[in-house]
């Protein structure tokens, strides 16, 4: 049976992951790729870090971006969630500040879930960056769906 998650559900599904597949397009052509997120409930926005390359270069260039996440259990028994926002980069002290952010938020999941410490941001987010100065931005969100499927 399929059914729509309810806003709590969707809520709850994106505070607690911080693995998601982010969706943009580059060349008139979707990409989609991992990244790790993180929820900032009080600006209801996604936290994000990258390196300066394909990916930033397509999301300057058109700002409509998604964001999928699931936790799915088997085949038949799965959530998923979709977060249509805009692409927003930051810089200077505030983009520090989103970084912080996201850093701190992560390890508490990361805590939560799966009972583990983690003490650098290399130990759950792989990205690399030229000259130690990632691009940070965010997901202004528009608009969230989620679907379940429990047979």
């Amino acid at each position: 049976m399929f059914k729509a998650l309810e806003e709590k559900e969707i809520e709850f599904i994106l505070e607690n992951n911080y693995i998601g597949h982010l969706g943009y397009v580059y060349n008139n052509s979707p990409f989609v790729v991992p990244i790790t997120y993180y929820y900032d409930k009080a600006s209801r926005a996604i936290i994000c870090y990258s390196g300066d390359g394909h990916k930033m270069q397509a999301m300057r260039t058109n700002t409509d971006v998604c964001l999928q996440v699931d936790e799915i259990e088997a085949v038949n028994s799965w959530k998923s969630i979709a977060v249509h926002g805009t692409f927003e980069q930051h810089f200077g002290s505030d983009a520090k500040a989103y970084l912080h952010k996201f850093s701190l938020g992560v390890k508490d999941i990361i805590i939560e879930k799966e009972h583990r410490k983690v003490d650098f941001i290399r130990e759950f987010s792989s990205k690399t960056y030229q000259d130690n100065i990632p691009s940070v931005f965010l997901i202004k969100i528009n608009n969230i769906t989620g679907k379940m499927r429990r047979d």
